[in-house]
């Protein structure tokens, strides 16, 4: 059966294809968060000696102050374990420190040390310098069209995982 499914797809030219992944909306802002994130990475990585992760947790804090890793986590749309790990990471790096919630003890208050909020003051005007480079190749008059539809296709993607998480079984 396999084989017949790959014989039949072999014969079929490729403009019948269904599916083009090229012009497949998810794959192309795949393709493009990757790209994206891939270059920004150049600002951070080699003279900070951070990954993604540790980026995203960085900038969050310093965009916050305090705040929890679960709550870091919502923020940046990162796993637990992916901030934990991150967090160890900046701990190390003596950029985060902890401070035990005396209301949770399970929990804990986050912040960045006064080097990790050096770090952040220089990677701030460094990283909105990429965001403005990138933007410049959008038209201005097409900017605030972009910025709707990013907003609405990220919208729409949480409805989608939500509803897909939790499908209602009276539809």
């Amino acid at each position: 059966m396999t084989d017949e499914i790959v014989q039949r797809a072999a014969e079929r030219p490729a403009a019948q294809a269904a599916l083009k992944l090229e012009q497949f909306l998810p794959y192309r802002l795949t393709v493009c968060a990757s790209l994206v994130s891939q270059a920004l990475s150049s600002v951070y990585a080699e003279r900070y000696q951070i990954g993604a992760p540790e980026w995203r947790v960085l900038v969050t804090l310093g965009q916050f102050g305090m705040m929890t890793a679960k709550a870091v986590g919502l923020h940046s749309h990162m796993h637990k374990t992916k901030v934990s790990r991150a967090v160890a990471v900046l701990e190390r790096r003596r950029l985060v420190s902890r401070r035990a919630n005396r209301a949770d003890l399970r929990e804990v208050f986050l912040s960045l040390t006064p080097a990790g909020r050096e770090v952040y003051d220089e990677l701030a005007p460094m990283a909105l310098d990429f965001a403005k480079r990138l933007l410049d190749t959008v038209d201005p008059a097409d900017r605030a069209a972009l910025d709707r539809a990013l907003t609405k296709l990220t919208e729409r993607s949480a409805q989608l995982v939500e509803a897909l998480a939790n499908p209602d079984p009276a539809r």
